[in-house]
């Protein structure tokens, strides 16, 4: 008889925990659901921010392509036209948390630079920054990107 009491109460362990699991299976499903939907959703917002730099660029060509002989206001506007596209992109880039490095200093810092080309110039120190080539970014404490620079060198 004890041991038919002990297999009934074995048997009603198991399924307790089989019970358990199932509830843990599906609500870890609805949870991945919900991240799913969740990450589609930012996706989603991510792309209508990028078709308003988008436009942007768009209006610009449209305007260049339909106009053979380029007026000199529209010559004078263009840098200030282009940076409100940059700062667009920087706005979007920001909503994600991913930031401009900062140069500090004339020096190279090789934790978030990298050194694409080294030139000869006797009017600076060596190994200064004499040019940043490609803008280097950052999201959190993770580089995306390093900054990209030459350095000067001294003539051999």
């Amino acid at each position: 008889m004890t041991n038919l009491t002990f297999n009934a109460e074995l048997r009603d362990e198991l399924v307790n925990k089989l019970g358990n699991l199932e509830k843990e299976r599906v609500g870890l499903q609805q949870e991945l659901r919900e991240q799913k939907s969740q990450a589609i959703a930012a996706k989603e917002e991510l792309f209508l921010e990028l078709f308003d730099v988008f436009d942007a660029v768009e209006f610009l060509l449209d305007y260049m392509e339909q106009h053979s002989e380029l007026p000199p206001q529209f010559i004078q506007r263009l840098p200030k036209s282009l940076s409100i596209v940059q700062k667009k992109l920087l706005g979007v880039l920001q909503r994600r948390q991913v930031e401009l490095l900062e140069l500090e200093g004339t020096k190279p810092d090789f934790d978030f630079c990298r050194v694409v080309e080294r030139e000869v110039r006797a009017d600076v120190e060596d190994q200064s920054i004499t040019k940043i080539v490609r803008r280097g970014f950052r999201h959190g404490e993770k580089i995306l990107r390093p900054i990209e620079v030459i350095t000067s060198k001294k003539e051999s």
